[in-house]
């Protein structure tokens, strides 16, 4: 059984989102602070943590990034703000996706499934390999960037969109097709995801290397 930590300071909201994953056969943890977060992240090792943005003691960001820097955990945001600046921040420090409140919970389990198939997937990895595109290295089995000699940190959805625009350099890739292979159907996400996450990419490795091919989606733009 999969261990989830879900840290939410609203006392409804935790109460509906621990009821549903219990019923789904998860293990919850919960958290009602910053402090707490980190804590009970630290002591129980949860499989995926579910973040609710707003939290007393420190926000939820920083949250994120304690817990990041200690070990690798796929995160899912929680945010009543829709402001996409919040979101770009949010998958900065290291969280994997959002959901904006409000939202179902149908959607919020189908997200977790997701992430949670995505650490089996890059857990079963086979033989190492390697892709180079435009001065970026990326190993697809150790799922690590370098460019030249520097490493460059990317949470495992923006690996995962990278790696599968290098796999077919400068091909023009639909929104739609990159929602199905990277959040997997049915995710619930939509356009407006693979839009905030090529912008974070843009953030940490320039603005030229994936190109918007406007009225598709996008390309990964390659020295010919």
């Amino acid at each position: 059984m999969k261990r989830i930590l879900v840290v939410e300071d609203e006392p409804t909201i935790l109460a509906a989102v621990v009821t549903r994953l219990r019923a789904e056969d998860f293990l919850v943890e919960t958290a009602v602070d910053g402090p707490s977060a980190v804590a009970t992240a630290a002591a129980t090792a949860p499989d995926l943590v579910v973040l609710d943005v707003m939290l007393p003691g420190f926000d939820g960001l920083e949250v994120c990034r304690r817990i990041q820097a200690e070990r690798s955990i796929p995160v899912l945001m929680l945010t009543a703000r829709s402001d996409e600046t919040d979101m770009l921040i949010g998958l900065g420090v290291g969280a994997d996706d959002y959901l904006t409140k409000p939202f179902s919970m149908r959607e919020l389990v189908a997200r977790v499934r997701v992430l949670l198939r995505r650490m089996e997937r890059a857990g079963d990895a086979g033989e190492a390999q390697t892709l180079s595109v435009g001065g970026y290295r990326l190993d697809l089995q150790e799922r690590r960037v370098h460019h030249e000699e520097r490493e460059i940190h990317l949470t495992r959805i923006e690996f995962d969109l990278l790696a599968f625009l290098a796999a077919r350099p400068r091909t023009a890739i639909s929104r739609a097709v990159l929602l199905e292979h990277i959040w997997g159907p049915p995710s619930g996400a939509e356009s407006r995801t693979v839009d905030s996450h090529v912008k974070a990419l843009r953030r940490k490795l320039g603005p030229d290397l994936i190109r918007t091919v406007h009225g598709v989606g996008y390309a990964l733009e390659t020295p010919r």
